[in-house]
């Protein structure tokens, strides 16, 4: 069965229905919706582009036990799969349909919908942005794909989402920032606070690194930002600090009268340090023994 392109949706409008169709969550106490079928679960496949890949099982565990104790309380929300007779694809709900196959349930209750494949996708990042356990940063790229690929704007977002204009900017600030603390983020190193702080800094990702190695609040990070990184410290990846020209004129002054290699480690704003000298053969040791007692 091939399926007819529909005609172009108003922008608000047709994001405010499709929103409609797409429920918070299966244990959500709002009224259910009334299903247009009950059909057999093994006659339910999962969409293929599905931009979500990964399902936490725990999250998955806590809501089988639901649905063995009470059942499917939303519909999922299906389509008519392409060329075949009697099977759905589902547009929204996969989580629920997985969960539902774990408590050993047999059928499962579904709301049947018209959409076009492009209306699938849109639902799909739209269910996917407002999962519990979203990052910041796919979060933000939720919203970067409903702008680039559907036409959307913030505000438009905000008023069918009910987030913020705010919240919806900031977020998708964070997607300026270097893939690296992007990382950092999502890893949950650093919050949306913290990266906050660093969008749009020259020196962000030393600046990222020092925060986790000093585990720094977020209003620390503010006061960091504007002061630069502590470059006198070293880096979270053990790079070695610069040494002052003190203490390298020192060092070069030692080694040309031992005339043997001569290294100090003397820490910023520390009282003392370690010297190391180095010898090439057990005459310079000794020669150096001789030095040092006076000999």
């Amino acid at each position: 069965m091939t399926r007819t392109p529909k005609k172009s949706r108003g922008l608000g409008r047709g994001l405010s229905a499709l929103m409609s169709d797409v429920s918070a969550d299966e244990t959500t106490p709002a009224t259910p919706k009334r299903p247009d079928l009950v059909v057999p679960i093994e006659q339910v496949q999962p969409n293929p582009d599905q931009p979500r890949r990964t399902f936490a099982e725990d999250a998955l565990n806590d809501l089988a036990a639901s649905i063995s104790e009470k059942g499917v309380i939303q519909p999922l929300i299906v389509r008519r799969a392409a060329g075949k007779t009697d099977v759905y694809e589902i547009v929204a709900g996969e989580r629920r349909w997985r969960a539902a196959q774990m408590a050993q349930l047999h059928e499962i209750p579904v709301l049947v919908r018209d959409y076009d494949d492009t209306e699938v996708l849109e639902i799909a990042i739209i269910e996917n942005i407002q999962r519990a356990d979203l990052n910041p940063v796919d979060e933000a790229a939720g919203y970067k794909q409903l702008m680039d690929r559907f036409g959307h704007t913030q505000d438009k977002l905000s008023q069918a989402l009910g987030k913020s204009r705010s919240h919806i900017a900031n977020l998708m600030r964070l997607l300026t920032l270097p893939k690296e603390i992007q990382n950092y983020l999502v890893a949950g190193q650093i919050t949306a606070g913290h990266a906050r702080a660093l969008v749009g800094h020259d020196q962000a990702v030393q600046l990222a690194r020092e925060v986790i190695q000093r585990k720094l609040s977020v209003r620390e990070t503010e006061k960091l930002a504007k002061k630069g990184p502590a470059i006198k410290r070293r880096s979270v990846r053990g790079a070695p600090v610069p040494k002052d020209a003190d203490t390298v004129q020192i060092e070069n002054e030692l080694s040309a009268s031992l005339r043997m290699k001569v290294t100090i480690d003397h820490p910023a704003g520390a009282e003392g340090g370690k010297m190391v000298i180095g010898y090439k053969s057990l005459d310079q040791l000794d020669d150096l023994l001789r030095a040092l007692s006076g000999g």
